[in-house]
């Protein structure tokens, strides 16, 4: 399967979140990267408008290297509103209806 966001060139804000740490504004539509629990599941997941777009294990170069600590960081406001659509899927599956529940990798 072929994903055109994998040529973009997002520019990348820090978010706060520990779990979404990273959000971008691609195109009118929000980007934000999940950390999952690597290795057990895949590094990341890209959510676009709340909706999970992919995984992956580590992301193209066009991307850079999204490390929120080295981000400007978004304004508190629009980082909560943006992580509203996405606040529950916190485990790696979640945005699937199945959440992971190992207490290894995910508890």
């Amino acid at each position: 399967m072929s994903y055109p966001e994998l040529n973009a060139q997002p520019q990348w804000h820090s978010t706060a979140n520990g779990r979404f740490p990273v959000a971008a504004h691609v195109g009118g539509q929000w980007w934000v990267l999940r950390m999952n629990s690597f290795p057990d599941h895949p590094l990341w997941t890209l959510f676009i408008d709340g909706a999970a777009r992919f995984d992956m294990d580590d992301t193209p170069a066009t991307w850079g290297r999204p490390s929120a600590r080295s981000l400007p960081p978004l304004e508190p406001s629009t980082a909560e509103q943006i992580l509203v659509p996405i606040r529950d899927f916190t485990a790696y599956g979640s945005e699937a209806g199945k959440p992971c529940d190992d207490p290894v990798c995910c508890g």
